[in-house]
Parts: C-alpha cells; sequence; structure tokens
C-alpha cells in the first residue's frame, strides 16, 4: 500500500513516543518497588510476578479485542506473532530475569538485562543493514556508562555462571520487546499485542509454577513501605494496572512512534525511576555516583536521538532515517 493513500501515516509523532515511553518506563519502574513490599510481607516473587502479569491480561484482554474494531481475523492470521511476543518480550523478560536474581545480585542481573539497546543495535545492523552512525555508537557508550553508575555494579561482586547465563536470556527478551513492538506491519494495534502477549504469558506463568519450579506464597498480612502500612491488594493493584498493563500498553505504542532503537534507550529511564521509587517508598537513598549515572543516562538518550538521522547502510550509502516510517492502523470505517 503507497503512503500516500489516506490508510497509513506518512510520519510518526516523535513528541507522543516521548511522552508514552516516558510514562511506559516510570510504570515499569514501579514494579520492583511494589514487589519487593509484597516480598517483604511474605510473598514470594513468583507470586508476585505471576499476579502482575495475569492482572495485567484481565484488565487489558476485552480493550484488546475491542482495540481491533471486529477484525479477529487478525488474531488468528498473527496468532504466531502474539505467542512469539507473550513468551519471548513477556516471559523471557520477566521470568528469566526472577530466575536470574536468584543467583545474581538484583543491580548485575539488571545490568545484563539492560544492555538490551545494544543487542537492538546491533539486531538493527545485521537483521535490516543500518549500521549504527556515530551518534548512535557515542550514545550507547555514554549510556551503557551511566547504567553502570547508576547500579553500582563496581563492587567486585563474583558472577555465577548460570545466573549471567538467565540474565542474558532475560536481555534477549528485553531486546524482543522493542524490537516486536515497533514492527507494526502485522496491523495489530498495540493494546492488542500487549493483552494477547499478557494472556499468553499468564497461562506460561502459571504452567511453570505448577510445575513446582516457582514456589508461589501469598500472604494478607500488610505490606509496608518507608511512608506507611497498605493493605495487600494496593501494591498488586499498582503491579497490575500500572506495572504491567499501562507500562506495556503505552510501551508498545511508544515503539511504533519512535521505532525500537530509540524507544529502548528511552527505557533505560524505567533503572532511574526504579531508584527513585525505592528512595521514596523502601527509603533506599541512592549514592552521588548513581544520581550522576541517571544524568549522563539521559544525555546518552538525547545523543542516540541526534544521531537518528545518521544511518549508514551496509554498501556504504547515507540514508536520511534512522528506521522506516511505520505505517498506523488503518482507520476504522462504518
Amino acid at each position: 500500500m503507497s503512503v500516500d493513500t489516506p490508510d497509513a501515516a506518512v510520519v510518526r509523532h516523535t513528541p507522543t513516543g516521548l511522552l508514552l515511553a516516558v510514562t511506559s518506563a516510570l510504570s515499569f519502574g514501579t514494579s520492583g518497588t511494589m514487589a519487593r513490599g509484597l516480598m517483604d510481607a511474605g510473598w514470594s516473587p513468583g507470586a508476585a510476578f505471576a499476579v502482575r502479569v495475569s492482572l495485567a491480561a484481565l484488565v487489558l484482554a476485552i480493550p484488546g479485542l475491542l482495540a481491533v474494531r471486529g477484525r479477529y481475523g487478525l488474531l488468528l492470521t498473527h496468532a504466531r506473532t502474539i505467542v512469539l511476543y507473550g513468551l519471548s518480550a513477556v516471559v523471557c523478560a520477566q521470568l528469566f530475569y526472577f530466575m536470574a536474581v536468584q543467583r545474581l545480585d538484583v543491580g548485575i542481573a539488571l545490568l545484563i538485562e539492560y544492555t538490551a539497546p545494544v543487542a537492538v543495535v546491533l539486531w538493527m545492523w545485521l537483521a535490516h543493514g543500518q549500521r549504527p552512525g556515530r551518534f548512535t555508537l557515542i550514545g550507547a557508550v555514554v549510556a551503557a556508562v551511566g547504567l553502570a553508575l547508576l547500579l553500582d555494579v563496581f563492587g567486585g561482586a563474583e558472577l555465577d555462571l548460570i545466573g549471567v547465563m538467565l540474565a542474558l536470556v532475560a536481555m534477549a527478551g528485553a531486546a524482543a520487546y522493542f524490537v516486536m513492538s515497533a514492527d507494526d506491519s502485522s496491523g495489530l494495534p498495540p493494546l492488542t499485542l500487549a493483552a494477547g502477549g499478557l494472556v499468553v504469558a499468564s497461562v506460561t506463568f502459571w504452567i511453570v509454577a505448577a510445575t513446582g519450579l516457582l514456589p508461589l506464597t501469598m500472604t494478607k498480612e500488610q505490606v509496608t513501605f518507608a511512608t506507611g502500612s497498605v493493605p495487600w491488594w494496593v501494591p498488586v493493584l499498582v503491579l497490575g494496572f500500572v506495572a504491567a498493563a499501562l507500562a506495556y500498553g503505552t510501551g508498545i505504542a511508544a515503539a511504533r512512534h519512535l521505532g525500537g532503537r530509540l524507544a529502548s534507550f528511552v527505557a533505560l529511564t524505567e533503572v532511574a525511576a526504579g531508584l527513585g521509587f525505592a528512595w521514596v517508598l523502601l527509603d533506599q537513598v541512592p549514592k552521588p555516583l548513581q544520581l550522576v549515572g541517571a544524568l549522563l543516562i539521559l544525555g546518552g538518550i538525547v545523543v542516540v536521538k541526534l544521531g537518528e538521522r545518521e544511518v549508514v547502510s551496509v554498501g556504504g550509502d547515507q540514508d536520511l532515517l534512522v528506521e522506516p516510517l511505520p505505517a498506523q492502523e488503518p482507520p476504522h470505517r462504518g
């Protein structure tokens, strides 16, 4: 279909994409603090993550169906995409991260997982011939240094090889999240893809839990934060509505405005958000170097944005845009 037809959008809206991406990052950033509060109250980590994904699937199921506007055939036609998204972008990114933190320090596991933007850049280079330009490479290095400072991982901790492998699987899942979220060639609306992926992930979580690999322990004890105590269902609702439903829905929409590469770098602000929530609610005060790292991450994002128009193809020719403009969902008629 030509981009001149009324059924396709000619340009993507970067300010809207940035707003959606920041919203997604802030929403994802609440998950660690909420889950930690539940775990301190007696919940197992597996139970917290399983409830998070299952509740989000319930929240987005109906909106996801409504978003296809009667074109239910899309669900069958692209069932493979939905399943792959659920297994890679949700299960791998969350379940394997959970398994990794059982063997590694949380900071080490999170740092390994958040090398996903580098994986996205490599994927766009190898699969689509979009060799990163100077600004993209500089931005990646600056953001990586900032992330290392932010996570304070220079304490000489010993690494568990199995834990590292699990974290690398989580990294692959996070990279798949950015790449698949940015690909709108299937015609699946963002809400539909998010809802379908969360349903697949929810079912997978509970199947794995049924095997006994993930202990599921839940309590009704009050959850205590630095600001006071709340009923157990408050962090559960935040995990489901905010940290999953809102986070995934806005994240996919952001990737379709910005492209997978830039969206993945903006999403690094999730780490800063996570530290901020932990600061306020868990009284975990970041060190000065961590604050410097947060600023470096933001600086790296800006540099990546500047490099968005500096793409070099494998053949050496310069193109104007870093990624093809994504076609949006055709408007519903009638």
